[in-house]
């Protein structure tokens, strides 16, 4: 890559933007699954906005650089892995949030935690539902991103079924706004739902546009041990024939022994099947 090329991109975004220390930009070649194959970019973009990722992205058009979105690199798919050449363009500092309670919604920047909307929504006596086991560390933009889901999708559904709208830059800059904050939003095609769960291909994700709903009753928690998996699996069966569970999550033997293993959680390890169950009705 033409250092002077580079001095445009930087010139063109705030100071301290566009990172190209080597030191630095190895914290950003791979995700949390360390693939030891991942890519050195030629420099990480931290934007601040869309305006900043909309430069980004008309300067990689220009030269021809690929762009790898990454929020918070907590994943385990090897989606925010660097590729040779590349841009790393790092979402970190897009943090800002703002709550409507009247329409319960969250205009949020991509950078937030999925816990930091939670605290923010339950200030307002509100709540954000998806719940993936990452929820202190993984951006809220890589998890509408991925289409997260979480212990909780058994009622309360995945990331995409909370996201009314949202911001994108396509891939020659041009800034999109997609929905809004409607709950009845059907005029046209559905390219909100197209972009959840994209990882980056169609575009980068600078706003999203959050559904809440009120704020659930304290939950139960309820563990049960069984003899078989076919009792275990029975269990649900008439389980889910009466309530719909906050959370219903299944493990076999093998599975239980692995967690014991690991964790050293006081697991029966002689239980054929375990059901870990919530609800908060």
């Amino acid at each position: 890559m033409d250092a002077a090329a580079l001095d445009r991109l930087a010139d063109a975004l705030p100071d301290g933007a566009l990172i190209t220390d080597p030191d630095i930009i190895e914290r950003y070649r791979r995700d949390s699954a360390a693939d030891p194959n991942a890519g050195t970019p030629v420099a990480v973009v931290r934007p601040a906005g869309t305006a900043d990722v909309q430069q980004v992205l008309r300067w990689a058009s220009e030269h021809r650089v690929a762009v790898v979105p990454r929020g918070a690199g907590s994943g385990l798919s090897g989606g925010a892995d660097a590729i040779d050449g590349s841009v790393v363009l790092s979402t970190e500092r897009m943090r800002d949030i703002r709550i409507d309670p009247a329409t319960r919604t969250a205009v949020v920047q991509p950078g937030l935690t999925n816990t930091e909307v939670k605290r923010a929504a339950a200030q307002h006596g509100l709540w954000y539902p998806p719940d993936p086991s990452s929820i202190d560390i993984s951006s809220i933009g890589g998890n509408a991103a991925t289409n997260a889901g979480g212990l909780c999708c058994v009622k309360y559904g995945v990331t995409g079924d909370y996201v009314l709208g949202m911001e994108v830059v396509l891939a020659d800059g041009t800034a999109l706004r997609l929905g809004g904050p409607l709950l009845k939003d059907v005029a046209g095609l559905a390219l909100t739902k197209l972009f959840i769960g994209s990882e980056g291909i169609l575009g980068v994700i600078t706003e999203l546009t959050l559904r809440l709903i009120p704020a659930q009753p304290p939950a139960s928690t309820v563990v049960a041990l069984f003899d078989s998996v076919e009792d275990a699996a029975n269990a649900v069966v008439a389980i889910t024939a009466e309530i719909r569970p906050a959370m219903l999550e299944f493990m076999d033997h093998a599975s239980i022994n692995a967690a014991e293993d690991h964790m050293r959680m006081g697991l029966d390890r002689s239980a054929r099947a375990m059901l870990l169950m919530q609800s908060d009705a």
